[in-house]
């Protein structure tokens, strides 16, 4: 896998991807039609389809805990089992505004990569533990007009080094 980009010229694009090259870490970014759904993903028929990421953004029930979780998209997160695990409040999906004002993201964008725009540093990223260390993963970078694949132990190394708090969860 190459360093690979859409177009350098788009600053959503851009900071995503910059945040990654800072690292050293290898990805391919390939371009697409907006998307705002599992099943608009899987339409696209982009290579390496299995590692595409379903994505949450979950707070709890005070709006004081914010969680990114991250599944293959094939899997369904259970909130209540997800709740006992995380050893959190009740958990809902967290609004559009929310969305915006801690991650600086819009609807049908979440991503993990969204924790670069958590200035302070208060969501927990969550991923599913069946994403192997050198397992492919594919999100989008900020936008949902592309999707990047990585490798999973590099994702979780950019949000450690953002300073986001990041947990691993089975979901059966």
């Amino acid at each position: 896998m190459t360093m690979t980009t859409t177009d350098p010229g788009d600053p959503v694009h851009a900071k995503a991807l910059s945040a990654l090259e800072a690292l050293g870490i290898e990805y391919e970014c390939l371009p697409h039609p907006a998307v705002y759904t599992i099943e608009e993903m899987a339409a696209l028929r982009l290579p390496h389809s299995a590692a595409i990421a379903k994505n949450l953004f979950l707070q709890d029930d005070k709006k004081q805990n914010f969680y990114l979780v991250t599944l293959r998209g094939e899997r369904r997160a259970d909130l209540r089992r997800l709740q006992q695990d995380l050893g959190s409040r009740k958990l809902s999906f967290a609004g559009g505004e929310t969305l915006s004002r801690v991650l600086g993201l819009s609807k049908g964008a979440v991503t993990p990569l969204g924790i670069l725009n958590d200035e302070e540093r208060q969501v927990r990223a969550v991923f599913d533990r069946s994403y192997g260390d050198k397992d492919l993963i594919g999100v989008h970078p900020l936008q949902n007009t592309a999707t990047v694949f990585l490798k999973m132990e590099d994702l979780a190394r950019l949000v450690r080094a953002h300073g986001n708090p990041l947990t691993f969860l089975d979901f059966a």
